[in-house]
């Protein structure tokens, strides 16, 4: 059975060097010459020709050497061709083909480039950026991000005392001693469109797939990005269920806040800005979609993305930073910490989807959906808080209290009992920081 290592061929072409070819840019494997496609050994014509010209041929257009070996089952000869995988890339008459799961894939465009730079041990946003200094990055982006980075502690105080220059080479946001790295346009430049074509997000609302009713764009650096387009959403285009507590006005999204924030993170975060376009998200009276260009990691499926996985992001300086920020962790947890949210707030779960190098989330809702989730009279004040958390992980300590009804030092109490129970944690500093509810 072909698998992600193995090929068959009943009979040798030279065309099937871009099969050795994909197998040495990918992780190398055996062709064997001579197996049909179920495993069994049909015998292949001028074996021994075929044992000196394979290996000719392979080094005169790929530049590569491979071992080629002469078997021999209930008397019929069959070639084992092993091919080793190689540091930098490979390519067959200027074409560079890879082996993912059981075929063969020519690599194009944003795709060639995201893997030309991975074999050198890099990654997109860490190519230099020409014509970016340090004086032209915005000084509010720096302050922010300053700021966030020291609440959530995770930049220590003598680096944030740092000039921006120094401050950039801490962060590892230069590439080299004259230019700066792409991530540093995108990350504190007050206009990255200027290096970077799409470095944008567009919201749309839709009657219909074929009807625009109206739309905005949210430009700026990434930061401004995920913050505005956030409002953006919870303001003009999600409509919020009201309920009332007393006097006090209660706002259920149809979307977890905390879901959503996750969602626009990880599109800003793991797009993939070679390709050019914006994150896009499209809104409808029923659902939301959010679309951005990028690529999982390799052989990676969306299945993988819905349980623990580990932290491999496209834009790994990109990602450090929104980290140092206390925006996001480190640890992959971005689309549990999604799925989670929709599941606390019991409405339906999101679907990922990932082809042709897209990937986009949708998130699905009805009126019925969209409650208040009302506590009941009943529940404890740990479970009213847990609920509230739910729906703004965000809230604070006064308006818990001032929603459920009871002294700040009964919440406090409260909190301590879900962190002690598993079922609530802090991330990030008092100020800048949240909540986060753990599902078991």
């Amino acid at each position: 059975m072909e698998t992600q290592n193995i090929e068959y061929k009943e009979n040798w072409r030279d065309e099937y060097i871009k099969w050795i070819c994909g197998f040495a840019n990918a992780n190398g494997g055996k062709i064997y010459i001579g197996i049909n496609d179920k495993g069994i050994v049909v015998g292949v014509a001028e074996a021994k020709k075929l044992l000196e010209d394979i290996p000719n041929k392979t080094k005169d257009l790929l530049g590569i050497l491979v071992d080629v070996n002469l078997k021999t089952k209930t008397k019929k000869q069959y070639l084992e061709i092993i091919v080793e995988p190689y540091p930098y890339p490979i390519s067959y008459k200027g074409q560079y083909h890879y082996r993912s799961g059981s075929t063969k894939q020519e690599m194009k465009g944003a795709v060639l480039d995201k893997f030309i730079l991975q074999k050198q041990g890099k990654h997109w946003d860490a190519v230099p950026q020409p014509n970016l200094a340090a004086k032209d990055l915005a000084k509010t982006a720096i302050d922010n991000f300053k700021r966030k980075a020291a609440d959530t502690k995770r930049v220590s105080p003598e680096v944030l005392k740092e000039k921006t220059p120094q401050l950039l080479e801490k962060l590892h946001l230069k590439a080299d001693a004259t230019y700066l790295k792409r991530a540093t346009a995108l990350l504190f430049h007050p206009d990255p469109e200027k290096y970077i074509t799409g470095a944008y997000v567009k919201i749309g609302f839709f009657n219909t797939d074929d009807d625009l009713a109206y739309q905005d764009e949210i430009h700026g650096n990434l930061f401004e990005q995920v913050e505005k387009t956030i409002d953006l959403l919870q303001t003009k285009y999600l409509k919020a269920l009201i309920s009332y507590k007393g006097i006090n006005r209660l706002e259920t999204f149809p979307i977890p806040p905390v879901a959503l924030r996750e969602a626009v993170l990880n599109a800003l975060i793991h797009k993939d800005y070679s390709s050019g376009n914006p994150v896009q998200i499209s809104v409808y009276s029923n659902k939301l979609i959010i679309w951005n260009a990028g690529q999982l990691p390799t052989n990676w499926t969306v299945a993988k993305l819905k349980v623990k996985h580990p932290s491999q992001p496209n834009n790994p300086d990109i990602a450090n930073c929104f980290f140092r920020a206390g925006l996001i962790e480190a640890w992959g947890r971005g689309t549990l910490k999604i799925i989670n949210a929709c599941k606390l707030a019991k409405v339906e779960l999101p679907v990922f989807n990932y082809e042709l190098d897209e990937f986009s989330v949708t998130f699905t809702y009805t009126t019925k959906q969209v409650t208040t989730a009302k506590i009941p009279t009943t529940a404890t004040t740990a479970d009213k808080v847990l609920q509230l958390i739910v729906e703004n992980n965000e809230i604070t300590i006064p308006e818990l209290a001032r929603v459920i009804g009871v002294a700040e030092i009964t919440i406090k109490r409260a909190l301590r009992e879900l962190q002690q129970q598993g079922k609530l944690m802090r991330e990030g500093g008092n100020k800048s920081g949240h909540w986060e509810v753990m599902i078991p």
